[in-house]
């Protein structure tokens, strides 16, 4: 009898995403792309920050967003009349030219803004992807929009959760806000909502860290002990598959 438990997580398309976003895919045994939902604006969809001489700075993706309340994030079309890719990847450049993994980083970013990508869920899911496999996290990827669920918030997870035979659901901490526990409950699917510990790292820049910042600063400057530096002060997955018995 095979009694493994099985964990399952999702998140939205979002553009060069933050540390705790890999934290929590890397405690998952599957990972649900989220293209398929509403696209909100002023999110994380696409923009992020990265840390330069000058402070924080936003690298923001243009898109067309007229009618957004009726837009999927699948559909959402990068403006590429404007030079967005020529400045995120100088401003990638300059800020972190001097780090010590930088040589080893700079080719994917070179390579991946010299690239036409008409979706903004494209460009996201492709870093992502990267992202991923540089981290060293081997989590099967998969994509809302491959399958034919019809609810929506809470219900819409618990959905997922049957159709791939999860017995677990990380949601992020803002899941408490929407999330249906006692359905989950009823249904015999566990719930965690993270509560992620930011690591403080070795930046360059000056001497005051800044948090909450987009996974490139971690890669740049600290290469492959990122996914430790990530996973540090917080739950393992041993840990969580305990919380369960």
């Amino acid at each position: 009898m095979n009694d493994k438990k099985v964990i399952l997580t999702a998140h939205q398309p979002v553009y060069l995403p933050w540390l705790g976003l890999f934290h929590k895919i890397s405690l998952a045994d599957m990972f649900v792309y989220f293209d398929d939902v509403q696209y909100q604006t002023k999110d994380w969809n696409n923009r992020n920050k990265i840390k330069a001489d000058q402070g924080d700075i936003w690298l923001t993706v243009p898109v067309f967003n007229k009618d957004h309340y009726q837009i999927k994030l699948k559909d959402v079309v990068i403006d590429n009349k404007q030079p967005w890719a020529r400045k995120h990847f100088k401003s990638i450049y300059i800020a972190y030219k001097k780090a010590k993994y930088f040589d080893k980083q700079i080719g994917f970013f070179e390579d991946m803004y010299s690239k036409k990508w008409e979706k903004l869920a494209d460009l996201n899911e492709y870093m992502l992807k990267h992202f991923m496999k540089v981290l060293g996290i081997e989590v099967p990827f998969f994509k809302l929009s491959d399958y034919g669920f019809t609810s929506s918030k809470s219900e819409l997870v618990l959905e997922m959760c049957k159709k791939m035979g999860a017995d677990l659901y990380i949601f992020g901490a803002q899941g408490k806000n929407y999330a249906d526990i006692e359905a989950f409950k009823n249904a015999g699917i566990g719930v965690y909502f993270q509560d992620y510990q930011h690591p403080v790292y070795g930046q360059l820049h000056g001497q005051e860290f800044n948090s909450f910042l987009s996974i490139v600063d971690l890669l740049f400057n600290h290469g492959e002990e990122s996914l430790g530096i990530i996973q540090s002060g917080n739950i393992t997955k041993e840990e969580l598959l305990r919380s369960m018995i």
